[in-house]
């Protein structure tokens, strides 16, 4: 029998699978890439009996796959937060699926847990944006608001190294970053310790602050859309800049397209915190969209659909 654990290269993917190995390790291979890279299953290779977790990833992307290796007899238990499409009963499967706008994957892995690891599902909220839940979360911890201000920024610096069109814009690729964090029970432990968080801290810092000099291309009162270059730093930071514009502004819908160097665009949408809703909607209407009601994304979307992404954008957000 085999173990093989697929998993989002975000701070969400990551930390459900740190959660899950700290209280139970097993060696395992390793599927993931960047954030955006979510037809992960596909690339399992399995046999009867071998068991597989799945972290954070769209079962709407990966169905297929998952009924390929539910019908040569391998086991799949499934954590995710994205909206799921049709789930398959089966007795091989496991599926830990709820599409609650304020709720994660590391959130629930922290519940199939039972709060073993709950300081690690905190700092995968924090990532994703869920302060609020990664605050309520935390009140079984006792944590001082300094602690908390150092996991929020744990949790972005592993969610922004997700960001990128391919493994070599990264920092790390998130397999590494996984087997980095692997020695640390104690986040405050791998903050002081790893000479990882403070890469990753400068590199957030030096691409956020090029990405907030640049203006709104859209600005509406129910939202505003942003455009970002062709270049390393506008992929890297663009899914993070969504959750930071949500934050400064969250009354209102973001979106952020960044150039891709073969022509088109990026898209992460992110809807006003205040409603947390609307973004898979939008999303789902473009070929290569999807995604969570507070947050998603277009994988692709062609220059020749920016207009109707515009139009798109504020008629749901409108309306919301």
């Amino acid at each position: 029998m085999n173990f093989i654990d697929v998993f989002n290269g975000d701070a969400d993917g990551i930390c459900a699978l740190h959660q899950l190995r700290l209280v139970d390790p097993i060696e395992a291979e390793l599927i993931t890439g960047p954030k955006r890279d979510i037809s992960l299953l596909g690339r399992a290779k399995a046999i009867a009996g071998d068991r597989i977790t799945v972290l954070d990833i769209a079962l709407s992307k990966n169905h297929e796959a998952l009924s390929r290796l539910l019908e040569i007899g391998a086991h799949v238990r499934y954590f995710d937060h994205h909206q799921p499409g049709d789930i398959p009963s089966h007795p091989n499967f496991e599926p830990h699926i709820d599409t609650d706008a304020n709720t994660c994957t590391s959130l629930l892995v922290n519940q199939a847990l039972q709060g073993k690891q709950l300081i690690w599902a905190v700092t995968a909220a924090f990532g994703d944006n869920l302060a609020d839940a990664a605050r309520q979360a935390a009140a079984p911890l006792n944590l001082s608001d300094d602690q908390l201000v150092q996991l929020k920024s744990l949790g972005e610096c592993l969610n922004y190294n997700g960001y990128g069109e391919t493994l070599d814009d990264l920092f790390y690729d998130p397999a590494d970053l996984y087997q980095q964090l692997q020695p640390y029970v104690d986040p405050f432990a791998f903050i002081v310790e790893s000479p990882v968080y403070p890469i990753l801290k400068t590199g957030y810092q030096d691409d956020m602050a090029r990405a907030l000099a640049v203006n709104a291309t859209e600005m509406r009162v129910a939202g505003r859309i942003f455009m970002l270059p062709a270049e390393k730093w506008a992929r890297r930071i663009s899914g993070v800049l969504g959750n930071q514009l949500a934050v400064d502004s969250p009354v209102q819908a973001h979106a952020v397209l960044t150039a891709k160097p073969e022509g088109g665009y990026v898209v992460s949408v992110r809807a006003p915190l205040e409603a947390k809703s609307g973004a898979d909607v939008l999303c789902s209407q473009f070929e290569t969209g999807g995604g969570r009601k507070g947050a998603a994304g277009i994988n692709h979307l062609p220059e020749s659909e920016v207009d109707r992404f515009i139009t798109a954008f504020y008629a749901v957000f409108t309306r919301s």
